[in-house]
């Protein structure tokens, strides 16, 4: 029950419907269980960060995928070697699986957010920051 209705705060269209749903959201949980309530209104800034964000990364930023399929090639990678000497072998075993990772997504010509909408963001942060907007992303 805790969980559906938490999920229903990053169901709405927009960042002032996602306030509103999370108030109410903590309001009804607070009736029953005090303590999710408190820990969802210390935690409120950390929750609703992805509104800061265009719509359009509001998915992506959700996702676990990306962490998960890592995770599974670890554990992948782990099976096949079964047991280790010691913990720095699995260490070194899992940062060599992290770093081959890493390398596919700095070359891969496929990106979890796309060049065009990173702009979006960019160009929101500098003007945020009362910076003046660099003529190459005012073009992108």
């Amino acid at each position: 029950m805790v969980a559906a209705a938490i999920r229903t705060i990053f169901a709405q269209p927009d960042a002032e419907h996602v306030e509103e749903q999370f108030d109410v959201i903590a309001g009804m949980l607070g009736r029953q269980l005090p303590k999710v309530e408190a820990m969802l209104r210390e935690a409120k800034d950390d929750l609703l960060a992805f509104t800061s964000f265009p719509q359009a990364h509001w998915r992506q930023i959700w996702s676990t995928n990306p962490l998960e399929r890592v995770n599974k090639e670890i554990k992948r990678r782990t099976d096949v070697v079964g047991v280790f000497p010691n913990p720095e072998a699995l260490l070194r075993l899992a940062g060599a699986v992290l770093v081959e990772q890493h390398d596919e997504w700095a070359a891969a010509d496929r990106r979890y957010f796309s060049e065009r909408s990173m702009t979006l963001v960019t160009t929101a942060a500098v003007q945020a920051e009362g910076q003046v907007t660099p003529p190459e992303l005012m073009t992108a």
